[in-house]
C-alpha cells in the first residue's frame, strides 16, 4: 500500500468529508479527511490506481485537488 496526503479546497463540512471519503472509497482507495488541514490522507494500491485517478475522483465531486 502506498500513502500520500492531497491538499484539495473547498471542502467545510460532514457531507463533504462523505463525498471525498465515498469518491475514494468506491475506486479503492482508503481516505481520511482532515477539514482544519484541508487534506486527505490517502492509502492505495499504486499497482492498480495513479495519483491522477485520486485526484480525478475527488475532482468530480466538485473540490480542487492542489498539486
Amino acid at each position: 500500500m502506498t500513502q500520500t496526503t492531497l491538499k484539495v479546497q473547498g471542502m467545510s463540512c460532514g457531507h463533504c468529508v462523505k463525498a471525498v471519503e465515498g469518491a475514494l472509497k468506491e475506486i479503492g482507495a482508503q481516505g481520511t479527511v482532515n477539514l482544519e488541514a484541508g487534506t486527505v490522507d490517502v492509502s492505495f494500491d499504486d499497482n492498480k490506481l495513479s495519483l491522477d485517478q485520486l485526484k480525478e475522483a475527488i475532482e468530480e465531486q466538485g473540490y480542487d485537488v492542489i498539486v
